[in-house]
């Protein structure tokens, strides 16, 4: 295998690699502090579309993890800039919370349920029989399907709970329709954080604890990718995957010293 470029960029997962289940795991604050006495270009990856940055930016910093608003890129934020790239000032009818409507707000979306150019689906805590069933009339009646990622179930202090591609499997059956998903494994999603930060693959790395969407994701993006232990992936799976990490470690402690 050819030599990579040394990493002069870096894209973390948030939940399981910085932290679990609101308690930040051990290194996590090393590991910022010292990208930002650096200087490297870095962003916090999350799939969830529930928050906004300025709202993750506070629940990271109640638990003292201190990271810059800015460094926060979330599927909702991605797939406002994927939505704004492909049908600039259209209409959606959204299934979410604040971190997805914020994000098409923002880039001058309308949201209708009369006539939206797109169905865009995305977590939330309340999934209302009555507004799915708005999404599968608006798709069937022509509007695009999009979700925000493709995420099956997501963690809870109970248990696992059914998250946005469960929901979007229900829309499918009934429907007869895929949605497009824009999170990750979506290399889009890697690249669009890539060029937010003006930052290029070869000399870039991705941190993840999922096999499935965060390593796949950074190999299809071009990134070093980096496994760690603290989340969902356990050793025993790795070698399941017809696809490799660059490399397994324990945790984010021991990604400090690469910085």
């Amino acid at each position: 295998m050819a030599e990579r470029k040394p990493i002069e960029s870096w894209l973390t997962d948030m939940d399981g690699v910085l932290m679990h289940e609101g308690v930040p795991i051990p290194g996590a604050d090393a590991f910022l502090d010292r990208l930002k006495a650096s200087a490297k270009p870095f962003l916090v990856l999350t799939n969830n579309s529930i928050y906004t940055p300025r709202d993750l930016h506070a629940r990271l910093s109640r638990i003292g993890l201190e990271v810059p608003i800015d460094n926060i890129w979330t599927s909702a934020l991605a797939t406002a800039k994927f939505l704004d790239d492909q049908r600039p000032g259209g209409t959606a009818y959204v299934i979410g919370e604040a971190g997805l409507t914020t994000a098409l707000h923002d880039i001058g979306y309308v949201l209708s349920d009369t006539e939206p150019d797109y169905v865009v689906l995305g977590e939330t805590r309340t999934y209302s029989f009555e507004a799915l069933t708005r999404a599968i009339r608006l798709i069937n009646d022509g509007a695009r399907f999009i979700a925000t990622n493709p995420d099956e179930t997501g963690p809870s202090t109970e248990g696992a709970l059914p998250a946005t591609g469960s929901v979007a499997a229900l829309i499918t059956k009934a429907t007869g329709q895929e949605p497009y998903f824009v999170g990750k494994p979506n290399p889009l999603m890697m690249r669009a954080g890539l060029n937010a930060l003006g930052a290029h693959s070869e000399t870039s790395a991705m941190i993840g604890d999922r096999m499935d969407t965060d390593v796949l994701a950074g190999l299809e993006a071009g990134m070093e990718t980096f496994l760690v232990l603290t989340g969902v992936t356990r050793p025993e799976e790795v070698e399941r995957h017809p696809f490799r990490p660059s490399r397994v470690v324990d945790s984010i402690a021991d990604l400090v010293d690469l910085i």
